[in-house]
């Protein structure tokens, strides 16, 4: 695994971090990864891709695994996610 597999990991909240692990590979499962952060802002498929600026159809894609996002594009939906959700100082 990845060092950006585990800090993305990390900053996950989700209670078996494993499940996101594609066993066959040993990295993250990307499609399931990205459905995790869209669950965590609590948002539809409609509202996330709205969020994000994307077309409903490529995410829809890349959540079923019909799609490879390039892995920067993961890290920064993650980041842009969690710092939405973190409370700030």
């Amino acid at each position: 695994m990845d060092n950006i597999d585990i800090e993305l990991l990390e900053k996950l909240e989700t209670k078996d971090k494993e499940e996101l692990i594609d066993p066959d590979t040993g990295h993250l499962d990307v499609a399931l990864t990205l459905k995790k952060l869209r669950e965590m802002k609590g948002m539809s498929r409609n509202e996330f891709c709205k969020y994000l600026g994307i077309p409903y159809r490529t995410l829809q894609d890349w959540e079923l695994g019909n799609r490879t996002m390039p892995s920067y594009t993961l890290r920064l939906i993650a980041y842009a996610v969690v710092a939405d959700i973190l409370p700030r100082k």
